[in-house]
């Protein structure tokens, strides 16, 4: 059952190295993060699964490495602690995609040892009812889930953004917030997977992962951060 959840923007620029010059006009994102995850290790969870988009789903073991060699930085992470031992035979991949590379580099900064760690791609284009189902699954996978899901709204907010100005790319990101922030898995369920596609919105299929795996649970949201710098929606909410 899920007992918690925690929701990160996944952009490789949380990183400070990748940053670099820029690092600091992301502190409160970080440090928001931070704070989410402290909400995770209170809740005492037997096991913690990570959640980030990828061009295709797949598993990855506690201990998978994955770094930011494409965006230039030397920089090599991993999925939480390096467990040791084999590997689980579960996997499908041995190398982070960029949404859990950012999963793995902020659960090193928090030093998380409060659970062992599962990580799950969530193929971008999967669609609504898939996502619910997978999300489902994974709450079932333990007595005590906690779920950090790793995802950005629109990429469209303004002329500099990624996915150049659309002007409906702020009420999709006003109505994620909200949904986000007050735990309504109902809104994030139905939220547009075209829509959020044309909005370049990755956070789309990880949000409605969790919507799976929380219905029913009766958790409460706080939205700790919400911005679009660099035109891009940036959200961080806690779940208890």
């Amino acid at each position: 059952m899920l007992v918690a959840a925690a929701v990160c923007p996944a952009p490789p620029l949380l990183v400070p190295e990748v940053a670099a010059g820029a690092a600091a006009e992301l502190d409160d994102a970080r440090t928001a993060c931070s704070d989410a995850l402290a909400v995770l290790a209170a809740a005492r969870p037997d096991l913690l699964v990570v959640v980030g988009a990828a061009a295709e789903g797949g598993g990855y073991d506690q201990g998978t490495p994955g770094g930011f060699a494409g965006f230039g930085v030397d920089l090599t992470v991993t999925l939480g602690p390096d467990p040791g031992g084999p590997p689980s035979g579960e996997a499908t991949g041995t190398v982070l995609p960029p949404s859990l590379a950012v999963a793995g580099w902020l659960l090193g900064q928090a030093r998380w040892a409060a659970a062992p760690v599962a990580g799950v791609a969530v193929a971008e284009d999967l669609p609504a009812g898939g996502c619910g189902l997978l999300g489902a699954d994974l709450g079932r996978s333990a007595d005590r889930v906690a779920m950090l899901v790793m995802g950005d709204g629109s990429a469209c907010r303004t002329l500099k953004a990624p996915g150049y100005l659309d002007e409906r790319a702020a009420a999709f990101d006003a109505a994620a917030g909200r949904a986000l922030g007050a735990a309504d898995t109902g809104a994030l369920a139905a939220l547009d997977p075209v829509l959020a596609a044309e909005l370049l919105a990755a956070g789309r299929a990880p949000w409605q992962v969790l919507a799976g795996a929380a219905e029913g649970a009766g958790l409460d949201g706080r939205l700790l951060y919400e911005d679009a710098p660099y035109g891009v929606g940036y959200f961080v909410a806690a779940w208890s």
